[in-house]
């Protein structure tokens, strides 16, 4: 049986047409499940891009590597200075990753 049993019709122009195909595709959701998440008052977000996923993993891998140098400091009462350099270098590049990646304006 089916759980949406009401049938509802409407028109678009063909601009609304093309951004509610565009919208969905964006958000990997078909028009109907789109629409439905608008109308319960949800804003679909933008699917994450396969190098989302992978910044992501760069920023748990520098968690665990900040949190060995917490475990250490604390441990012998010194801070390995060469891996803190490391790690804080890979810190900051990632974070020029992440803003070219999705701050930066394209032209």
């Amino acid at each position: 049986m089916r759980k949406r049993d009401i049938l509802k019709t409407f028109y678009v122009d063909d601009e609304e047409n093309k951004r509610l195909k565009q919208n969905a595709k964006k958000a990997g959701l078909n028009e109907s499940a789109y629409i439905r998440n608008l109308i319960m008052g949800y804003k679909p977000k933008e699917q994450p891009t396969e190098n989302m996923y992978e910044i992501i993993k760069q920023l748990q891998l520098v968690g665990i590597n900040l949190n060995q140098i917490a475990r250490k400091a604390n441990a012998l009462d010194i801070i390995d200075a060469p891996f803190y350099k490391k790690v804080y270098t890979k810190w900051n590049e990632l974070a020029e990753n992440i803003k070219k990646e999705f701050l930066d304006m394209e032209k």
